[in-house]
Protein backbone atom coordinates (compact mmCIF):
# COMPACT_ATOMS: atom_id res chain seq x y z
CA UNK A 1 0.00 0.00 0.00
CA UNK A 2 1.59 3.63 -0.86
CA UNK A 3 1.61 5.17 2.41
CA UNK A 4 2.59 8.91 1.30
CA UNK A 5 0.80 11.42 2.90
CA UNK A 6 -2.60 12.32 1.15
CA UNK A 7 -3.61 16.05 1.16
CA UNK A 8 -7.41 17.68 0.32
CA UNK A 9 -6.67 21.47 -1.12
CA UNK A 10 -9.89 23.12 -1.30
CA UNK A 11 -10.01 25.48 -4.22
CA UNK A 12 -6.73 23.85 -5.46
CA UNK A 13 -6.97 24.07 -9.22
CA UNK A 14 -6.03 27.73 -9.86
CA UNK A 15 -4.12 30.62 -8.44
CA UNK A 16 -2.43 30.17 -5.01
CA UNK A 17 -4.32 26.83 -4.39
CA UNK A 18 -2.86 25.37 -7.55
CA UNK A 19 0.77 26.71 -6.41
CA UNK A 20 0.05 25.12 -3.17
CA UNK A 21 -0.41 21.74 -4.74
CA UNK A 22 2.55 21.62 -6.44
CA UNK A 23 4.23 22.59 -3.62
CA UNK A 24 3.33 19.28 -1.66
CA UNK A 25 3.31 17.27 -4.55
CA UNK A 26 7.36 18.24 -5.27
CA UNK A 27 7.31 17.24 -1.46
CA UNK A 28 5.98 13.90 -2.02
CA UNK A 29 2.25 14.06 -1.21
CA UNK A 30 -0.64 12.80 -3.29
CA UNK A 31 -2.98 15.32 -3.63
CA UNK A 32 -6.73 15.84 -3.78
CA UNK A 33 -7.44 19.35 -5.84
CA UNK A 34 -11.06 20.19 -4.98
CA UNK A 35 -12.69 22.71 -7.36
CA UNK A 36 -16.14 23.90 -8.08
CA UNK A 37 -15.90 25.66 -11.83
CA UNK A 38 -12.68 25.21 -12.61
CA UNK A 39 -13.03 21.62 -13.61
CA UNK A 40 -10.50 21.91 -16.72
CA UNK A 41 -7.53 24.03 -14.73
CA UNK A 42 -8.03 21.12 -12.03
CA UNK A 43 -7.70 18.23 -14.85
CA UNK A 44 -5.15 19.95 -16.58
CA UNK A 45 -2.93 20.47 -12.92
CA UNK A 46 -3.96 16.72 -12.38
CA UNK A 47 -2.29 15.09 -16.07
CA UNK A 48 0.94 17.76 -15.33
CA UNK A 49 1.65 16.30 -12.28
CA UNK A 50 0.80 12.59 -12.91
CA UNK A 51 3.05 12.55 -15.42
CA UNK A 52 5.40 12.63 -13.52
CA UNK A 53 3.99 10.51 -10.86
CA UNK A 54 1.04 8.20 -11.78
CA UNK A 55 -1.51 8.04 -9.59
CA UNK A 56 -0.72 10.34 -7.51
CA UNK A 57 -3.37 13.03 -8.25
CA UNK A 58 -6.81 13.14 -8.35
CA UNK A 59 -9.75 16.03 -8.88
CA UNK A 60 -12.79 16.02 -6.53
CA UNK A 61 -15.84 18.42 -7.54
CA UNK A 62 -18.11 20.18 -4.19
CA UNK A 63 -19.80 22.61 -3.92
CA UNK A 64 -18.32 23.87 -0.42
CA UNK A 65 -21.72 25.35 0.66
CA UNK A 66 -23.66 22.69 0.97
CA UNK A 67 -22.60 21.15 4.04
CA UNK A 68 -24.07 17.58 3.07
CA UNK A 69 -21.82 17.46 -0.09
CA UNK A 70 -18.84 17.86 2.72
CA UNK A 71 -18.58 14.11 3.88
CA UNK A 72 -19.35 13.02 0.85
CA UNK A 73 -16.04 14.84 -0.91
CA UNK A 74 -13.87 13.65 2.63
CA UNK A 75 -15.04 9.74 1.69
CA UNK A 76 -14.52 9.99 -2.12
CA UNK A 77 -10.98 11.37 -1.09
CA UNK A 78 -10.48 8.39 1.35
CA UNK A 79 -12.25 5.90 -1.12
CA UNK A 80 -9.87 6.70 -4.21
CA UNK A 81 -6.43 7.10 -2.21
CA UNK A 82 -7.04 4.81 0.65
CA UNK A 83 -6.24 7.29 3.63
CA UNK A 84 -6.23 11.51 4.39
CA UNK A 85 -3.35 13.17 6.09
CA UNK A 86 -4.24 16.53 5.45
CA UNK A 87 -6.64 19.24 4.86
CA UNK A 88 -5.76 22.98 3.42
CA UNK A 89 -8.68 24.83 3.87
CA UNK A 90 -7.77 27.42 0.64
CA UNK A 91 -10.82 28.26 -0.97
CA UNK A 92 -12.40 31.79 -0.43
CA UNK A 93 -14.53 34.17 -1.38
CA UNK A 94 -13.39 37.81 -1.74
CA UNK A 95 -15.07 41.32 -2.39
CA UNK A 96 -16.67 44.83 -0.68
CA UNK A 97 -19.41 44.84 1.11
CA UNK A 98 -19.68 48.50 2.18
CA UNK A 99 -22.05 49.24 5.23
CA UNK A 100 -25.35 50.64 3.61
CA UNK A 101 -25.21 48.28 0.53
CA UNK A 102 -24.49 45.04 2.13
CA UNK A 103 -27.24 42.06 1.87
CA UNK A 104 -28.00 38.61 4.09
CA UNK A 105 -27.12 36.67 1.06
CA UNK A 106 -23.29 38.16 0.64
CA UNK A 107 -23.20 37.70 4.05
CA UNK A 108 -24.17 34.39 3.83
CA UNK A 109 -21.86 34.11 0.90
CA UNK A 110 -18.87 35.11 2.31
CA UNK A 111 -19.31 33.03 5.96
CA UNK A 112 -19.91 29.92 4.26
CA UNK A 113 -17.03 30.44 1.78
CA UNK A 114 -14.67 31.49 4.62
CA UNK A 115 -15.93 29.94 7.75
CA UNK A 116 -18.74 27.64 7.29
CA UNK A 117 -17.03 25.22 5.11
CA UNK A 118 -13.87 25.20 6.50
CA UNK A 119 -15.35 24.43 10.10
CA UNK A 120 -17.94 21.43 8.73
CA UNK A 121 -15.22 19.76 6.26
CA UNK A 122 -12.56 19.70 8.93
CA UNK A 123 -15.10 18.16 11.36
CA UNK A 124 -15.75 15.26 8.69
CA UNK A 125 -12.07 15.08 8.30
CA UNK A 126 -11.47 14.67 11.94
CA UNK A 127 -11.88 10.85 12.35
CA UNK A 128 -9.62 10.14 9.77
CA UNK A 129 -6.43 12.60 10.18
CA UNK A 130 -6.80 11.73 14.10
CA UNK A 131 -6.71 8.23 12.83
CA UNK A 132 -3.48 9.42 11.00
CA UNK A 133 -2.04 11.93 13.09
CA UNK A 134 -2.81 14.36 10.76
CA UNK A 135 -2.71 18.37 10.34
CA UNK A 136 -5.43 21.24 8.70
CA UNK A 137 -3.77 24.22 7.54
CA UNK A 138 -5.96 27.22 7.02
CA UNK A 139 -5.65 30.02 4.79
CA UNK A 140 -6.57 33.28 6.57
CA UNK A 141 -5.95 37.05 6.05
CA UNK A 142 -3.85 39.57 7.70
CA UNK A 143 -7.36 41.93 7.85
CA UNK A 144 -8.87 39.11 10.28
CA UNK A 145 -6.54 41.08 12.82
CA UNK A 146 -7.75 44.75 11.50
CA UNK A 147 -10.26 45.59 9.39
CA UNK A 148 -10.43 46.34 5.73
CA UNK A 149 -11.96 49.78 4.47
CA UNK A 150 -15.53 48.49 3.03
CA UNK A 151 -14.45 44.60 3.27
CA UNK A 152 -16.86 43.96 7.02
CA UNK A 153 -18.37 41.08 6.16
CA UNK A 154 -15.72 39.26 4.78
CA UNK A 155 -12.96 40.15 7.41
CA UNK A 156 -15.46 38.83 10.08
CA UNK A 157 -15.12 35.69 8.13
CA UNK A 158 -11.55 35.34 7.79
CA UNK A 159 -11.49 36.51 11.83
CA UNK A 160 -14.11 33.42 12.17
CA UNK A 161 -11.53 31.23 10.41
CA UNK A 162 -8.73 32.14 12.51
CA UNK A 163 -10.56 31.62 15.86
CA UNK A 164 -11.32 28.05 14.16
CA UNK A 165 -7.50 27.49 14.00
CA UNK A 166 -7.25 28.08 17.51
CA UNK A 167 -10.55 25.97 18.44
CA UNK A 168 -9.76 22.83 16.51
CA UNK A 169 -5.93 23.12 17.89
CA UNK A 170 -7.64 23.04 21.08
CA UNK A 171 -9.76 20.47 20.18
CA UNK A 172 -7.94 18.38 17.99
CA UNK A 173 -4.93 17.68 19.99
CA UNK A 174 -2.86 15.77 20.93
CA UNK A 175 -3.74 13.74 17.14
CA UNK A 176 -3.70 16.27 14.55
CA UNK A 177 -2.59 19.77 14.49
CA UNK A 178 -4.18 22.78 13.14
CA UNK A 179 -2.21 26.16 12.35
CA UNK A 180 -3.15 28.92 9.76
CA UNK A 181 -0.99 30.93 7.07
CA UNK A 182 -1.72 34.82 6.57
CA UNK A 183 -0.96 36.07 3.68
CA UNK A 184 -0.81 39.86 3.00
CA UNK A 185 -0.59 41.36 -0.84
CA UNK A 186 0.48 38.52 -2.95
CA UNK A 187 -2.46 38.45 -6.04
CA UNK A 188 -4.16 40.91 -6.87
CA UNK A 189 -8.34 40.17 -6.94
CA UNK A 190 -8.96 39.04 -10.15
CA UNK A 191 -11.36 42.17 -10.35
CA UNK A 192 -8.23 43.93 -10.35
CA UNK A 193 -6.80 46.66 -8.26
CA UNK A 194 -6.14 49.91 -9.29
CA UNK A 195 -2.20 50.65 -9.84
CA UNK A 196 -2.06 53.58 -7.38
CA UNK A 197 -3.60 51.62 -4.84
CA UNK A 198 -1.10 48.44 -5.34
CA UNK A 199 1.58 51.40 -5.27
CA UNK A 200 0.59 52.84 -2.38
CA UNK A 201 0.10 49.13 -0.57
CA UNK A 202 3.37 48.34 -2.12
CA UNK A 203 5.16 51.43 -0.43
CA UNK A 204 3.62 50.69 2.98
CA UNK A 205 5.48 47.36 3.21
CA UNK A 206 8.67 47.00 4.76
CA UNK A 207 10.04 44.63 2.42
CA UNK A 208 8.79 46.97 -0.57
CA UNK A 209 7.60 44.37 -2.91
CA UNK A 210 4.29 42.05 -3.13
CA UNK A 211 4.91 38.07 -2.33
CA UNK A 212 4.37 35.26 -4.51
CA UNK A 213 2.23 32.63 -4.38
CA UNK A 214 5.65 30.11 -3.54
CA UNK A 215 6.07 32.06 -0.16
CA UNK A 216 2.85 30.84 0.90
CA UNK A 217 2.96 27.46 -0.36
CA UNK A 218 6.16 27.17 1.38
CA UNK A 219 4.94 27.75 4.61
CA UNK A 220 1.87 25.33 4.11
CA UNK A 221 4.51 23.01 2.96
CA UNK A 222 5.93 23.54 6.19
CA UNK A 223 3.24 23.22 8.10
CA UNK A 224 1.33 20.52 6.71
CA UNK A 225 4.69 17.76 6.90
CA UNK A 226 7.63 19.46 8.80
CA UNK A 227 5.71 21.79 11.84
CA UNK A 228 5.65 18.12 14.18
CA UNK A 229 5.91 21.09 17.50
CA UNK A 230 3.69 23.54 16.15
CA UNK A 231 -0.25 23.67 16.42
CA UNK A 232 -2.58 26.79 16.97
CA UNK A 233 -0.30 29.20 15.50
CA UNK A 234 -1.15 31.93 12.79
CA UNK A 235 2.54 32.93 9.94
CA UNK A 236 2.00 36.45 8.62
CA UNK A 237 3.37 35.79 4.78
CA UNK A 238 3.13 39.47 4.47
CA UNK A 239 6.43 41.59 4.16
CA UNK A 240 6.20 42.94 7.37
CA UNK A 241 2.96 44.39 6.00
CA UNK A 242 1.46 44.08 9.77
CA UNK A 243 3.89 46.39 11.25
CA UNK A 244 2.81 49.20 9.71
CA UNK A 245 -1.49 48.75 8.95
Amino acid sequence: MNASPVVLVTGGARRVGATIVRHLHAAGCRLAVHYRHSGDEARMLADELNASREGSVATFAAPLEDDAALPTLVSSVIATFGRLDGLVNNASAFYPTPIGTATGKQWDDLFAANARAPFFLAQAAAPELRKNRGAIVNIVDIYAERPLADHPIYTMAKAALAMLTLSLAKDLAPDVRVNAVAPGAILWPESGKPEDAAETLIAKTPLARKGEPDDVAEAVRWLMLDARYTTGQTIRIDGGRTLTI
